[in-house]
């Protein structure tokens, strides 16, 4: 947030009042006290963020409170996690919202820390020694930040109940899929009436017709990315692969759109849709929107969409686009927080770790949008209502 004293005391000041909200989970001030100092340390500008620099940097002389704070004092993460995302709709809430489901891999060597294996990890591009946490983000216009966890655990783990009990699962945690870990976010969020407008994620959760079924039936709008070979009921009650439906489409239906700012600028496709499914209500629709590379037309990707039916293509593009913010949640957390950066092995003190550096990470969230809230409010030319004469009633 800057590198000048007004800046490190903001949000450091910001800091306090996030923590303020979550303080009456922990019984005893040590614990208070040691999570404030743990955020600290993660937004702090530290090469490398373990318990002997974050205790360090605390003031402490070893990282033994560091550790407890972690692994043995006795406090609930999903509770503090509640508090969290209180604090993120108060600050960000907006009911054009994305929810966005995605995960990433934390590189891990050994095989004691939960959940580890070899496994596909998106992070490193590969195969390689990790765990993997299914995430939730949650995307306004003003800011994106992460919202909800989950620590994957494979099956190599929930089958050996001894191995579990070693790195602190609880028996009743069984086997999970991503999806089914995606599903659970979701619907907590519904639950807990968290105002948004729409879901989108990747293939890899957006292939799972049982997942997009249970969201039309709750009526939750959604841009689903797919394989293209998906199939759907198009409008003759026929069920066609997706990729079937654009080849002889009129060349006037492909319209060049922005879908966002990327790493290397505007992110420029070609995008047309078709419209499936010929039993819906009146005021909905579903659609199957096409994204083709302009200089390698022959990469086409797929989504499929449920929305209100004055939905326009430019709106479902906005949506599609939006699942790469949980990319530069990501990023940036990692970054910017420490989200992957942490010496636990046991399930509990990885949730955690990620509850904490994603409260530190929601907090530099809202104060980037109370930047650019401020910065907008003095390039913006005063309205008319300010500057005309006040008028007497006399």
């Amino acid at each position: 947030m800057g590198g000048d004293l007004a800046g490190v005391r903001l949000w450091a000041g910001e800091l306090e009042a996030v923590h303020e909200r979550f303080v009456h989970r922990f019984s005893r001030e040590e614990p208070r006290q040691s999570a404030l100092a743990y955020m600290r340390g993660l937004v702090a500008p530290l090469e490398r963020k373990n318990g002997w620099t974050l205790a360090e940097e605390a003031g402490h002389a070893g990282p033994d409170r560091i550790h407890r704070l972690l692994n043995r004092i006795e406090w609930d993460a999903d509770e503090v996690l509640d508090d969290v995302r209180d604090y993120v709709v108060e600050n960000l809430g907006d009911r054009d919202a994305v929810l966005i489901v995605d995960d990433t891999g934390f590189l891990k060597k050994g095989v004691r820390s939960a959940g580890v294996q070899r496994q596909y990890s998106g992070t490193a591009g590969r195969t390689e020694n990790s765990q993997i946490g299914v995430f939730l983000a949650y995307a306004t216009g003003r800011g994106r930040t992460l919202i909800d966890r989950r620590l994957y655990l494979p099956t190599s783990w929930t089958d050996d109940r001894e191995r579990c009990r070693r790195a602190g699962i609880d028996d009743s945690v069984a086997f999970e899929t991503k999806v089914a870990m995606a599903k659970a976010m979701v619907r907590r969020a519904i639950a807990d009436r968290i105002p948004f407008g729409w879901v989108t994620a990747d293939a890899a959760y957006g292939f799972s017709k049982g997942w997009r079924f249970e969201l039309e039936q709750a009526d939750v709008f959604h841009v689903m990315a797919t394989t293209r070979h998906d199939t759907v009921v198009t409008r003759w009650s026929i069920d066609h692969p997706v990729h079937d439906l654009f080849p002889g489409l009129p060349r006037q239906k492909w319209k060049r759109r922005s879908c966002g700012e990327g790493a290397h600028g505007r992110r420029i496709y070609d995008w047309a849709r078709v419209e499936v499914r010929p039993w819906h209500r009146e005021d909905r629709r579903h659609w199957v929107l096409a994204r083709r590379s302009v200089s390698r037309p022959e990469e086409i990707s797929y989504y499929i969409a449920y929305c209100p039916a004055g939905t326009t293509l430019d709106e479902l593009i906005r949506v599609a686009g939006s699942r790469w913010a949980v990319e530069e949640c990501f990023q940036t957390a990692k970054q910017e927080c420490g989200l992957d950066d942490y010496q636990v092995r046991r399930y509990p003190g990885w949730h955690r770790h990620m509850t904490l550096a994603m409260a530190a990470h929601a907090c530099l969230t809202v104060l980037r949008a109370r930047e650019l809230d401020i910065g907008k409010a003095e390039t913006d030319p005063p309205s008319s209502s300010t500057t005309a004469s006040p008028r007497s009633d006399d």
